[in-house]
């Protein structure tokens, strides 16, 4: 049912304080009493139809909030919303609403001048003082002048920040305590809303709406309210974090507002951050230290036949030289050369006579990992970046931070891992996979190739710019076939290595064993070397050494060896995998596989069957009979 206009008029007119009739669907005054018109526009009659939005000013965000709070509550009261009259008269009134039953959209608005209402109270309480006599007035004012003296005598000895708010939200005291943490003085606090001054937004910068405060949801809610992780705002605009307990305030019964009690705890938050910080670093560099020392012992128990750089040669002395004169310095190192030459052995020399000595040279063998793997190995990862990733991984590079990394095969590296190593090396950062923080890299940086440099760029398996980076100090293996006259020397230092290893007599070399030595060509150089030496200690059970080269050794002590083409090379290297997969019946990996015969990994003998396009039927070809 809607009320008609006249009725509207009637029942406005008959409230005799300020009232008026709101359709807050179309923010508009559907009527009023006169002494409202009077109030809001300077005159006694004002036809309906005004926006009462016109009257509200700033505090238009305040009056919806109050309009939905009536419209929720049915009725409800304010004083924070400021009125503007017509004629530009700044009111402070408090506003009565109730929602009109059966009327959609309109509700009956009640204005008090509070100017007025407070002239009016003053008048009263000035009667009933003269009523009471100058005497009694006196005696009243020492009372309460002591009363209050003592309350803020207790106040300001507390050593925590005290503040009350009544049931508006405004400010009725501060204790000394609470004026000295936040800095702002009594004036600054009494009577305004603190929690716009003080506790308007969250440490994050967040809004933080009153309506949401637990302070004023104390006296709202009737609830004590322990809060250990919030902000007070300073008058300098400086956060401090707080803790304090809110309590409700109760008078004759009637809730009138809070008691905020609270303490600065900046200093505790601030420490508590330092030592969550300084556990976190020290739980990274407790897992770094563990994956150090883990490569450390996978290192020391890999097999290495030997631990010094053997030779007189002009190639083996030119090494030398070159691994003196680099080592000092962080300056990149690129190492190129057949496989066996010992590659591995120079970057290990130039690490150990370095600055970075006291740390771990981190070992990275590029072909040795699966092309979906190599850049979690590499790189690292979070926990959660794969499937796989079952915890948080530092790679290579990050456990290499402070001291060496050494990339062996390098050429191994898919090209697009290529781009993103280069990336990260320029830039002195890395990031794992699944992170956005970039951390910083100091590592001297080593890497290896068996391929020639150039070749390996124009074959399209080598980016250039990568060449460009890590060729600053480049050094050569020589192959084992162009300096024999290292092998007597090589070949002894090998056997007593492996004899210690294995707990074995030391055979006897002979001239003659010497000499097939320095006749063979060593495909697999230094490697293939200490294979052939291996296999001798255990045959030779002390005795004279057997040596065992295999089909491509002299046929007699003065055969000349020819020097071949690397297409040569290549065959020889070839014939010899294929031999390989003959003896092990075509088994690649596992113990007795080509892979362990050959002393490489199995995705890299994998890598060099595809290379090679060895087939099945040409390992599979019935073996020469035995003589």
């Amino acid at each position: 049912m809607t009320i008609p206009g006249n009725a509207i008029d009637s029942l406005v007119s008959a409230i005799p304080q300020p009232a008026l009739v709101l359709d807050t669907r179309s923010d508009t005054v559907s009527g009023w009493n006169g002494s409202a018109a009077l109030l809001l526009t300077g005159a006694s009659e004002t036809p309906a139809g005004e926006r009462f939005s016109a009257f509200l000013g700033a505090s238009l965000p305040l009056f919806v909030v109050f309009v939905e709070e009536v419209d929720h509550r049915g009725e409800s009261w304010t004083r924070d919303v400021a009125l503007v009259s017509l004629d530009g008269r700044h009111l402070r009134c408090e506003l009565r609403a109730r929602v009109l039953p059966q009327q959609t959209g309109l509700m009956l608005v009640m204005l008090t001048d509070l100017a007025a209402f407070e002239r009016r109270t003053a008048m009263v309480e000035t009667a009933k003082m003269h009523r009471a006599g100058l005497t009694e007035w006196k005696r009243a004012e020492r009372f309460f002048a002591e009363l209050e003296r003592e309350n803020q005598l207790i106040l300001n000895a507390a050593g925590e920040g005290i503040y009350g708010v009544n049931a508006e939200g405004k400010t009725t005291f501060v204790n000394r305590a609470a004026r000295e943490m936040l800095g702002w003085t009594a004036e600054d606090l009494l009577g305004r809303n603190i929690h716009s001054i003080i506790h308007h937004h969250h440490l994050n910068g967040d809004l933080y709406p009153a309506h949401d405060c637990k302070i004023y949801q104390s006296f709202r809610f009737e609830k004590v309210h322990r809060i250990d992780n919030e902000v007070f705002w300073r008058k300098d605009g400086k956060p401090i974090r707080v803790e304090y307990v809110s309590t409700p305030i109760y008078d004759q019964q009637v809730l009138v507002g809070a008691v905020v009690i609270f303490r600065d705890i900046t200093e505790r938050k601030e420490n508590e951050r330092k030592l969550h910080e300084a556990l976190q670093e020290v739980a990274s560099l407790r897992d770094q230290l563990e994956q150090e020392n883990a490569y450390l012992q996978e290192a020391i128990t890999s097999e290495r036949a030997h631990h010094d750089i053997v030779g007189t040669s002009a190639a083996i002395r030119q090494i030398r030289a070159r691994i003196d004169l680099v080592a000092p310095t962080d300056a990149t190192v690129l190492i190129s050369g057949e496989t066996g030459t010992g590659k591995a052995l120079v970057a290990n020399a130039i690490h150990k006579a370095g600055a970075r000595a006291r740390r771990a040279m981190i070992n990275f063998k590029c072909g040795a990992v699966s092309a979906d793997d190599v850049e979690a190995e590499l790189f690292g990862q979070l926990r959660g970046a794969s499937a796989q990733s079952s915890r948080d991984k530092p790679g290579k590079l990050e456990l290499a931070h402070g001291g060496t990394l050494f990339l062996d095969d390098i050429t191994e590296l898919p090209l697009e891992t290529q781009g993103r190593l280069l990336q990260a090396l320029q830039t002195g950062t890395v990031t794992r996979l699944g992170d956005t923080r970039a951390k910083p890299l100091d590592l001297h940086v080593i890497a290896a190739m068996n391929d020639d440099p150039e070749r390996a760029v124009r074959s399209g398996k080598f980016r250039q710019d990568l060449l460009f980076f890590l060729n600053v100090f480049p050094i050569n293996c020589v192959p084992l076939r162009h300096r024999p006259e290292d092998i007597p020397l090589l070949a002894s230092h090998l056997l007593d290595v492996t004899c210690l290893r294995l707990n074995l007599a030391r055979p006897i070399i002979t001239e003659r064993a010497v000499q097939q030595m320095m006749d063979y060509p060593w495909p697999g150089n230094v490697r293939e070397l200490r294979n052939v030496l291996e296999r001798a200690a255990i045959l030779s059970g002390g005795g004279k050494i057997i040596l065992e080269l295999g089909r491509a050794r002299s046929g007699t002590s003065g055969d000349v060896i020819p020097i071949r083409t690397e297409a040569e090379m290549e065959n020889i290297v070839r014939d010899n995998l294929i031999a390989c997969l003959r003896e092990t019946d075509g088994k690649v990996s596992g113990p007795g596989g080509a892979a362990e015969l050959l002393d490489v990994k199995p995705t890299t003998l994998y890598s060099r069957i595809r290379r090679f396009r060895i087939t099945e039927d040409e390992w599979r070809k019935e073996r020469p009979a035995a003589p």
